[in-house]
C-alpha cells in the first residue's frame, strides 16, 4: 500500500459537510489531518442527532482517524499557538464566510506571511467575490439559485427535495479535493503555494452540462421533469411496483428498450414510444403496477435492460456486489468501542491502508500539538 500525501499536514478550520468531507478523503490518503475546533463544544457538527457515544454518528462519520485542538481563535494568545503548525503545514482549509479568516488574522496573506508555499483552501457558498459573497445560504439554496433545482423539483402540490446534499458533497467536497491535488502537483512544479476559491454555487453547473447545451442550440430551455433525464421520457423513469416499491427504467438507447418492452410484455403497438408517447408511458405503469418488485427484479436480472428495482440503502449496504467490491470493510469506532461501518471513500485501495477501525477525535484530544515547536512538529512521514 503506498499512502501518497503520507508527507501532507492538514490544518481543518472547517465545520459541518464539505470541508469536513474533503479532509476525511485526504486522510484516507494519508495525510495528517488537525481539526481546529472551538473549545466547549467544538464543531456543530458534534452535536447533531443521532448521538453516538460521546458525540454524534455523523461526526464519527466525517471526521475518523483527524486529531483535534480546541482554541479560541478570537483570543491571540491561543491563535498564536497555532503558528509553528502553520509554518510546517502543507494545506490549511476554511469555511468560513468570506472576511472571517482575514479578521481572526489567519488570512491567506497572514499565513504566506510565515509559510510562503501554503495551499490554502477556502470553501464557501457563492465564492469569495460578487453580489451574493457574503449571502448566507445552505445546498437547497446553491441548488435553487443554479437552476439544478428547478430542472426537476416536483409540483406544486408535490414538491420534491433532492434525496443528497448536492452542492455541499459536489459543489464542495470533490472540486476542493481536485483543486488541492493539482495546487500540491504545481507546488511541486514551481515551490509556490496557492490560493483555492470554492465555490459550492459555481461548481453546479457541470450538472447541466445537457441542459445548457440543449437551451443554447435550440433556444428551448429543459423545463421542470420534461428533459430525457428528468421525467420527460418513458425510456428514464420511476414506475411504482404492486407492493409500494419503485423500479428504475433506464432503458434510453433503442435496444435496451426492446429488451425491456418485451421483458414486461409491452404491447406490440406501444412499443414505438414516438407515436403516443403519454399512451406508452401509461401502459408501462400499469404493467409494472401489476406485479411485486420481487417479481420485476427477476424479470431484470434475465433481460439486459438497463432496469432495476430501487433498493434501500439498509439493502444496498448488504448487497454482495458493494460487499464484494470491499468498499465497505472500514469501520469506524466510537470512544465506548462499538463500531460501525466507515463512510466509503473515493480514493482507490492501493492508496488507503488495510482495512481497518478508527475513531474521531475527542474534542481537544492532540492540544498538546499548538504546545509543541522544533522537532515535535516535523510533519509525519518526513522523519
Amino acid at each position: 500500500m503506498t499512502a501518497p500525501l503520507k508527507d501532507i499536514r492538514i490544518l481543518d478550520f472547517s465545520t459541518l459537510l464539505p470541508g469536513p468531507m474533503a479532509t476525511l478523503f485526504l486522510a484516507e490518503a494519508g495525510a495528517e489531518v488537525i481539526k481546529v475546533e472551538r473549545p466547549g463544544q467544538g464543531e456543530e457538527m458534534r452535536s447533531y442527532e443521532p448521538r453516538w457515544g460521546e458525540d454524534s454518528a455523523n461526526f464519527a462519520m466525517l471526521n475518523r482517524g483527524k486529531k483535534s485542538l480546541a482554541l479560541d481563535l478570537k483570543d491571540p494568545d491561543q491563535r498564536a499557538r497555532l503558528i509553528p503548525l502553520l509554518k510546517d503545514a502543507d494545506i490549511v482549509v476554511e469555511q468560513f464566510r468570506p472576511g472571517v479568516m482575514a479578521r481572526l488574522g489567519l488570512g491567506y496573506e497572514d499565513i504566506t506571511a510565515i509559510n510562503p508555499e501554503i495551499i490554502y483552501c477556502s470553501i464557501t457558498g457563492y465564492g469569495q467575490t460578487g453580489p451574493k459573497a457574503a449571502r448566507a445560504g445552505h445546498d437547497l439554496n446553491y441548488l435553487g439559485d443554479s437552476g439544478l433545482l428547478a430542472l426537476s423539483c416536483g409540483t406544486p402540490q408535490a414538491p420534491v427535495l433532492p434525496p443528497a446534499l448536492i452542492a455541499d458533497i459536489a459543489g464542495g467536497t470533490y472540486p476542493a479535493v481536485f483543486n488541492i491535488l493539482l495546487a500540491l502537483r504545481d507546488r511541486d512544479r514551481t515551490g509556490k503555494g496557492a490560493y483555492l476559491d470554492i465555490s459550492m454555487s459555481d461548481n453546479l453547473f457541470p450538472f447541466m452540462y445537457w441542459a445548457m447545451a440543449e437551451g443554447q442550440a435550440t433556444g428551448r430551455w429543459p423545463g421542470n421533469g420534461d428533459a430525457l433525464v428528468t421525467g420527460g421520457s418513458c425510456r428514464y423513469r420511476l414506475y411504482p411496483t404492486r407492493d409500494g416499491r419503485f423500479v428504475a427504467v433506464a432503458a434510453i438507447e433503442q435496444k435496451f428498450w426492446e429488451a425491456f418492452t418485451q421483458a414486461i410484455g409491452l404491447a406490440p403497438d406501444l412499443r414505438d414510444d414516438t407515436r403516443d408517447p403519454a399512451a406508452t408511458t401509461q401502459a408501462v405503469a400499469t404493467l409494472i403496477a401489476s406485479e411485486s418488485a420481487d417479481h420485476w427484479r427477476a424479470v431484470f436480472a434475465r433481460a439486459d435492460c438497463c432496469c432495476s428495482v430501487v433498493q434501500t440503502l439498509q439493502e444496498a449496504l448488504q448487497d454482495p456486489h458493494f460487499q464484494s467490491r470491499g468498499i465497505l470493510d472500514h469501520e469506524v469506532e466510537n470512544i465506548d468501542g462499538a463500531r460501525q461501518i466507515a463512510l466509503p471513500v473515493p480514493v482507490a485501495r492501493n492508496f488507503r491502508p488495510a482495512p481497518h477501525a478508527a475513531r474521531a477525535p475527542s474534542l481537544g484530544a492532540d492540544n498538546d500539538l499548538a504546545a509543541e515547536e522544533g522537532p515535535a512538529t516535523t510533519k509525519r512521514g518526513a522523519e
